[in-house]
């Protein structure tokens, strides 16, 4: 049978209870080492991360009160926090085990113990500790996450008026509890307004998880918010969490909730009602604990009086609102907007010096951006990757020709060329500059779309 993959210290000062453990844990795990000295301790963590410590609860002779124990099981602890300690006891200390384990000790075992229990009870640590170390990597992740976020805020920036609200606002409703409901076009970052509105809140330490409820088919609606588990259908082959337990404490932001049929309406409806969630294929509910943030570029209001939107949920959802402005509503924000963007860009493509004469700045400020800051920062970067200088010109934009009404020149053309150009853009700007999902959308192949981008220098 191989070996269980695991490194074991043993503490005691009875070199035959030492050389006892060793002979028989070596047949069992990868590494093992004893030590008679607990003096030594600190030494063997800095060549090793252990995974177990069996340690003795009395060290000196003549002493059994166990407070040797206790020190260097909180040696060990501040050394690891998260380690996982086995005390080894003489028979009829259980009262100094209990101390221990009080004192954050995993375990005890009694010697003389039979090998069956002492590898039991390793193999049950080695499980927690295992435990212990996803935990920690989750909350690590947790951390990168937020930490990104934070970077991402970077481009949630704007001095005129329109914003200035917008930030007044988030920071009202910020730290309150709040159901939000986040209008406005697409590309206005009402993305970054969630997060910002998480940012604020007391669940910001907390998971913020997003949900573009438009790429999510009906028959996965259940399964992906609700979760399944194992044997629910065809595909489910082990037990899953959905979006809502995984958000429960957290924050939960479903984008694109305009995109939602009334059935599904109905069934999100339920869940927010009640505060609970059934796994699809399970009559177990789950109590959430969400913070509920939505986000929709469409006309809810309108929706509601067509019948294509439940009154009732549209209450639910937006006990405060926030519209995000188009770009055309903030153009005193263009130009600082355009530098934060060219410095962005320009230290992630290592080009130094970058900077925007007068004459392209006009023209950032007279074209009406119909994807807004999306469509701005995704040009910006653009100009970027493709100027063979350190100064964009009017000829690194390849923006619409004919970009508002007040903007026709005598020279637009509409050629075919011209007009397949075009949507290739707008395709690409509309899928975030994934090639994949704008193919689908133009109905050609990756191949067939990447010629046409190398066909026009895109």
């Amino acid at each position: 049978m191989p070996k269980t993959e695991a490194k074991i210290l043993v503490v005691d000062d009875d070199i035959d209870i030492l050389n006892t453990a060793r002979m028989y844990l070596k047949q069992q795990f990868t590494l093992v080492q004893i030590e008679n000295n607990p003096e030594n301790i600190p030494l063997h963590f800095e060549r090793e991360s252990f995974d177990v410590v069996l340690l003795d609860m009395n060290f000196r002779k003549g002493e059994n009160d166990g407070s040797d124990g206790l020190k260097w099981l909180n040696t060990v602890l501040d050394i690891d926090p998260n380690a996982i300690v086995i005390l080894i006891t003489a028979y009829g200390e259980f009262d100094l085990a209990v101390k221990a384990i009080k004192a954050g000790a995993t375990d005890f075992i009694t010697k003389p113990w039979k090998n069956e229990k002492l590898f039991g009870t390793i193999t049950s640590a080695l499980q927690l500790r295992k435990s212990k170390l996803e935990v920690d990597k989750l909350k690590s992740t947790q951390k990168t996450i937020a930490s990104d976020l934070d970077q991402k805020q970077g481009s949630f920036l704007g001095e005129s008026e329109p914003m200035q609200r917008v930030f007044s606002l988030i920071d009202k409703v910020g730290p309150t509890d709040a159901n939000v409901l986040i209008l406005g076009e697409n590309g206005t970052g009402k993305g970054l307004a969630a997060r910002a509105l998480h940012k604020q809140s007391d669940r910001s330490d907390k998971v913020f998880i997003s949900v573009d409820l438009g790429s999510i088919s009906e028959t996965l609606f259940e399964s992906e918010l609700f979760g399944h588990v194992k044997g629910a259908f065809t595909d489910a082959k082990e037990d899953k969490p959905g979006r809502f337990e995984l958000a429960s404490d957290g924050t939960l932001f479903l984008d694109e909730i305009g995109n939602l049929s009334l059935p599904l309406q109905s069934k999100l409806l339920s869940v927010l009602q009640q505060r609970k969630v059934s796994r699809v294929g399970s009559g177990k509910e789950i109590d959430i604990n969400i913070r509920l943030i939505c986000a929709t570029n469409m006309p809810l209001y309108d929706m509601v009086k067509e019948g294509t939107f439940r009154q009732d949920l549209l209450y639910r959802i937006n006990t405060v609102e926030v519209r995000m402005p188009s770009l055309a509503e903030r153009k005193e924000d263009m130009e600082f907007l355009v530098k934060h963007f060219v410095d962005t860009y320009s230290k992630k493509y290592k080009k130094q010096n970058m900077r925007i004469d007068a004459a392209t700045m006009n023209k950032l400020k007279r074209y009406n951006w119909p994807g807004n800051i999306r469509e701005l920062q995704h040009a910006i970067e653009r100009a970027i990757i493709l100027s063979d200088d350190n100064k964009l010109s009017t000829n690194d934009f390849l923006l619409q020709t004919a970009n508002s009404g007040s903007e026709k020149t005598q020279d637009e053309t509409l050629n075919l060329t011209e007009m397949e150009k075009r949507l290739i853009l707008k395709a690409l700007d509309k899928n975030n500059g994934n090639v994949t999902r704008a193919a689908k959308e133009l109905g050609l192949d990756r191949l067939a779309l990447y010629r046409r981008l190398q066909k026009y220098g895109l």
